[in-house]
């Protein structure tokens, strides 16, 4: 074993260890608290559930997480309470599934986009596919999950999945050809990249809480993402345009520890279960209503313009990037996974909720 392969299980077996000892520490310390004594069988006591998230407070993941906790509280007459813990304060993206697996947190939200390979099936739906607005997007992943039940979710309960709308290019300098795109630094998500690539750009990837900064700097020239950052990040000090073309999507799933979920009360299970597609659907429609009040707070108050492909150049980007999806659907299929059946349903649930 070479030296730099030592190295490499020696962090593993360092992360492993802490995530561990973090959750011997939060199993100790609800052991020694009162309201998490509960008796399943007489459904008596109170149930606190950790709940960890890595965007920043006010974004529209936590907005849906305080959502679903007040829901959840009301629900079952106060006996569930949810502990949260925003901002990577707890887990980051890239060690949520991992941290809730291991028991740090009892639920989290993971962000499918940010673990490349890790969601074959779903990074077909990620691809630029027609979705209209955040509405649809989140009930179609929402029921795909349902439907497929990805490889990587099995040792979890899913709590609810939701997506954002198409992301679109938020730039310093106007983009409004390919000709304009060429070599510009753009921040976007890992796993959908490539869409940049295609275009001629030269994707970074960064997390999103470092785009204005980078913006500012020029470290990057734009960002590309669901709009509702121009205004919660207050982007549009620094992203003058915006790019009136459809991208990608960004798929969320909120997991729950298979052993919490096992232990909790047969109707507190049934209240979880049955605000799955409440959430999806209720977290699409306030991401929809926000971005339409950012974009209109970006035009009056920063002066964002927005640009449009004229139909030429529209047929162009269009052309540059037709390839993506039919790329990730064969490496599905050359996984042994139905890559091919899950774009047929994912365009027929597109048609469904587009109604």
């Amino acid at each position: 074993m070479n030296s730099m392969n030592v190295v490499k299980d020696a962090k593993k077996s360092i992360f492993f260890m802490l995530l561990n000892i973090t959750a011997i520490m939060l199993m100790l310390s609800a052991c020694s608290s009162p309201n998490n004594e509960v008796d399943s069988s007489t459904n008596e006591g109170t149930i606190n559930l950790s709940y960890a998230t890595f965007p920043p407070p006010g974004t529209f993941p936590n907005i849906q997480m305080n959502k679903w906790a007040e829901e959840l509280e009301l629900r079952t007459d106060g006996q569930v309470e949810v502990d949260p813990f925003v901002g990577g304060s707890l887990l980051e993206a890239s060690n949520m599934l991992d941290g809730v697996s291991a028991g740090v947190s009892d639920i989290g939200l993971t962000a499918t986009t940010y673990e490349p390979g890790r969601f074959p099936l779903l990074e077909i739906a990620e691809a630029p596919s027609g979705y209209q607005d955040a509405e649809i997007s989140s009930q179609v992943v929402n029921d795909l999950i349902e439907e497929f039940s990805p490889d990587s979710l099995e040792d979890f309960k899913v709590v609810t999945s939701f997506a954002t709308d198409p992301s679109y290019i938020q730039s310093i300098n106007p983009i409004s050809s390919l000709e304009d795109i060429e070599g510009e630094q753009l921040r976007i998500s890992g796993g959908v990249s490539s869409v940049l690539e295609d275009l001629g750009a030269s994707p970074v990837g960064l997390p999103q809480d470092q785009v204005p900064e980078s913006m500012q700097t020029r470290v990057i020239d734009g960002n590309v993402s669901s709009r509702e950052i121009l205004m919660d990040m207050n982007l549009a000090n620094q992203a003058g345009y915006v790019t009136d073309y459809p991208l990608t999507i960004t798929i969320f799933v909120v997991v729950m520890n298979q052993q919490v979920w096992e232990e909790l009360p047969d109707d507190t299970k049934e209240v979880i279960d049955e605000l799955n597609k409440e959430m999806s659907l209720f977290t699409g429609q306030y991401l929809d209503g926000h971005i339409e009040e950012a974009m209109e707070w970006g035009e009056e108050s920063e002066g964002v313009e927005i640009l449009s492909l004229d139909d030429g150049e529209e047929e162009r980007w269009d052309n540059a990037i037709e390839g993506m999806q039919e790329d990730r659907v064969r490496r599905a299929e050359e996984q042994g996974l139905p890559g091919e059946e899950f774009q047929e349903r994912l365009y027929e649930l597109i048609e469904k909720y587009s109604e």
